[in-house]
């Protein structure tokens, strides 16, 4: 198997390109935008689609300080020599990322920032040579991390302004994660405070601004404009609705297809169409760079690897939670996504992070632009407007939306059990315990019954969901220990509770019914298995309480023997 490094967690295309990783090529991007014509753009995109190397793919390429032909050979903007002469290396040009500014609280989110604004000034200090004094002052205020808050709002525009001056050339501004401050500030409770800071920054620098010739953002979400580009009225945005630039972050069936015969791994294409694959941007469906480089070097040092989920431990993953904890009621959509079905909702373009829980229809547009939802292929709503860049008209049909692949249906199912289980933490069991110690199955079926109609189901109603949903119920009770699948007597017992202060067992088995009708046999079942594997054999100098149960989707039944 031919060998190659993966440029994985690598940002920097400099770095990429010289130590000669594999790198699919996305300079179509370039040449998109140098045609659009847009002044400002943003592009909206789930994170780990290759939004950071793409903006290091602009900065060098326009970077008049560099000289990057050689980095360009052989890739497909380079085969455009008039583009080439026009724009390579020919404008001052600025990237930032705002990715580092991430605290949890405002105070430490403006020393993020200010460290942000240090390390991009200290790029530029050749500046410094002949300006003027009161200019000297603010750039090493701001370049030594002494800015205050008017420096860091005027920051960007001050570094514009410096750069037009020294070139006598416009100026490209390229922002990375442009949304990330605001997100972590209405996670964290400083979303005003924050927004603030970042509205007077971008606005300053974009708006109406003689000295830029072109800017591209980068982000997960669209943010309103009047919560962020208030009167900022040459803003082109590019979500993963639009079919423009669809190929230009993810990976597509073609460029898929090219990785997996160059590294001799074309025979596990169906695993990784199950697991990284589903995505739709505009027309076209993609995969998940992030996770494709990351199984196709585990692949390349061990080809018998099982794919596992790499998207989960990119960052929190915190937007399913808002959903399940709101008082909408979503178990039912739930359900239908986590069983591979569609549900169809309308989708909000603009969104403000200081509202993402204000309605059920923010909730779904979060979970489609973040990543987690994708849209059916070929069921993307017409525009009634090619040139309105709102979309508004299209926004006003629901949107069919499916999970993308196993390794998202796995996170929904993983989170949807962890918060259910801290949610049973703190409902009130007191009658579910009692019930069970005083050997009482009618009050234990009604309880049961109680909570499962709480649940969020999937595994089709199969015994590991009950397994789940009984285990999770049951844990988490001072003085009663828990466990599952214990191997006693001749057999594994399902669920197994110990109150060693009162001498007390109580052992469960349970099983899945096909109907209402045979969950009393189902019941018998569970006990007769209890009985002839000899599970209270261990436990046979306590007293021991034996349940068989039932269960029917959303219905349960309990005897006790």
């Amino acid at each position: 198997m031919p060998k190659f490094t993966m440029p994985i967690g690598k940002s920097d295309f400099l770095k990429v390109r010289n130590a000669g990783d594999y790198y699919i090529d996305k300079t179509t991007l370039i040449e998109q935008i140098t045609a659009s014509g847009a002044e400002v753009t943003l592009f909206t995109r789930p994170r780990r689609f290759g939004k950071s190397l793409n903006m290091s793919m602009l900065r060098h390429f326009f970077d008049i300080r560099e000289d990057s032909k050689a980095i360009f050979d052989g890739l497909k903007v380079s085969a455009d020599k008039d583009l080439c002469d026009e724009w390579m290396n020919k404008y001052p040009t600025i990237l930032v990322s705002f990715k580092p500014v991430e605290s949890v609280n405002f105070e430490n989110a403006v020393a993020q920032l200010r460290t942000v604004i240090a390390k991009l000034f200290q790029k530029y200090e050749y500046l410094l040579e002949g300006i003027r004094e009161s200019d000297r002052e603010e750039f090493e205020r701001l370049e030594n991390k002494k800015a205050t808050i008017p420096d860091l709002m005027d920051s960007l525009s001050f570094l514009i302004d410096l750069l037009y001056r020294y070139h006598n050339k416009q100026v490209i501004l390229l922002i990375d994660e442009y949304d990330v401050p605001m997100a972590k500030g209405d996670t964290y409770g400083y979303y005003r405070e924050i927004t603030d800071i970042m509205r007077s920054m971008y606005n300053t620098s974009l708006k109406d601004n003689p000295n830029i010739k072109m800017a591209v953002l980068t982000g997960c979400l669209r943010i309103a404009e009047e919560s962020i580009f208030t009167g900022l009225n040459n803003l082109s945005v590019n979500s993963i609705t639009d079919t423009e630039y669809d190929e230009c972050f993810g990976f597509t069936n073609a460029e898929m297809d090219k990785l997996l015969e160059d590294t001799e791994l074309t025979s596990q294409k169906p695993v990784f169409k199950e697991w990284y694959d589903g995505y739709t941007f505009g027309n076209t469906e993609v995969y998940c760079p992030w996770d494709v480089l990351k199984y196709v070097a585990a692949l390349q040092d061990n080809p018998r690897r099982l794919p596992i989920n790499y998207w989960a431990n990119t960052s929190e993953n915190n937007v399913i939670k808002p959903f399940l904890e709101s008082d909408f009621d979503v178990n039912k959509d739930f359900e239908t996504l986590l069983k591979g079905g569609i549900v169809e909702k309308i989708i909000n373009p603009n969104i403000t992070y200081g509202d993402l829980t204000k309605s059920e229809t923010n909730l779904w547009s979060i979970l489609y632009m973040t990543g987690y939802l994708t849209i059916l292929p070929g069921s993307l709503p017409e525009r009634e407007n090619e040139n309105d860049v709102a979309d508004v008209g299209m926004f006003e049909i629901p949107f069919k939306l499916k999970l993308p692949n196993k390794e998202i249906a796995k996170l929904f199912e993983e989170t949807i059990v962890d918060w259910f289980n801290n949610k049973l933490l703190k409902e009130d069991r007191t009658e579910l315990f009692r019930a069970i110690w005083n050997g009482d199955d009618k009050t234990i079926t009604d309880e049961l019954c109680g909570f499962l109609g709480d649940s969020i189901s999937f595994y089709d109603y199969h015994e590991l969901f009950y397994h789940a949903f009984l285990t999770g119920l049951l844990s988490g009770v001072k003085g009663i220990s828990i466990e599952s699948n214990r191997e006693v007597g001749t057999g594994r017992a399902d669920v197994i509770l110990e109150y060693p202060r009162k001498g007390l067992v109580a052992i469960f088995e349970f099983k899945s019914a096909k109907s209402k009708d045979t969950m009393e046999k189902k019941c018998d079942e569970a006990l007769k298995q209890i009985e002839t594997r000899e599970y209270s054999f261990p436990f046979r100098h306590n007293t021991v309480l034996k349940y068989g149960v039932a269960f029917f989707e959303k219905q349960c039944l309990v005897k006790k023997a």
